[in-house]
């Protein structure tokens, strides 16, 4: 049996205008547990802008997102343009701001959000072929719009999120920090990670578990 690889989607580095990082090595290191290849990819598209983590505000300067993602991947990273959805059997979202600012516009529009098309593709060739996809944090608030209306997932417990989410089309289930929702009609799995976590345990707790049911689902 060939070995199972995993494509990863980042949208940055750093949480506030990135990807979530603690999510991402979370992801990564279940995956090498778990014995499964995995390729990380990033568009070569601007951020919305550049935030100061060290007190949460905006500050001069452009970035790329690929560029930014390659500090996450270790430089082990190819481009969205590249990147072909046959050679993976199943895609994860780590979650963090930059879905929402850099994949698309949720931050600032919610339910009247655009989502970047060449996401919306390479995600949606996943769900075309029947193969799982797991999104997590941030990244299930655009469900309907990357995997389909009526689809099930959890962005955790937040009713502002969650109402932008419904409007958009998909379902919402409320979860806690270290559970997922699975559904499997779409091959979706949620979980809500930093949406709630307060500390590293809880967000492994719940990642670990939707890593581990995509590659059930593998």
């Amino acid at each position: 049996m060939a070995k199972k690889r995993f494509a990863v989607l980042l949208s940055g580095c750093g949480f506030q205008d990135g990807a979530e990082i603690y999510e991402t090595v979370l992801t990564l290191l279940r995956l090498d547990q778990l014995n499964i290849d995995y390729q990380c990819i990033a568009p070569r598209i601007p951020q919305m802008h550049v935030i100061d983590h060290s007190k949460s505000e905006e500050m001069p300067g452009d970035r790329d997102v690929f560029t930014e993602a390659s500090r996450l991947a270790r430089g082990e990273l190819i481009d969205l343009a590249d990147a072909n959805p046959d050679d993976y059997d199943a895609v994860l979202l780590p979650g963090g701001f930059g879905v929402a600012k850099n994949f698309s516009t949720f931050a600032t529009q919610g339910a009247d959000c655009e989502v970047n098309p060449k996401i919306v593709a390479f995600v949606q060739a996943f769900h075309q072929a029947d193969k799982p996809i797991g999104l997590m944090c941030i990244a299930p608030a655009l469900t309907a719009k990357l995997v389909a209306p009526g689809a099930l997932c959890t962005i955790g417990q937040d009713a502002g999120v969650e109402g932008a989410l419904s409007s958009m089309g998909a379902l919402h289930k409320s979860a806690a920090v270290d559970e997922i929702v699975v559904d499997k009609t779409h091959k979706l799995v949620t979980t809500p990670a930093y949406m709630l976590a307060q500390r590293l345990t809880e967000a492994q707790a719940g990642i670990f578990k939707l890593v581990d049911k995509v590659v059930e689902m593998a």
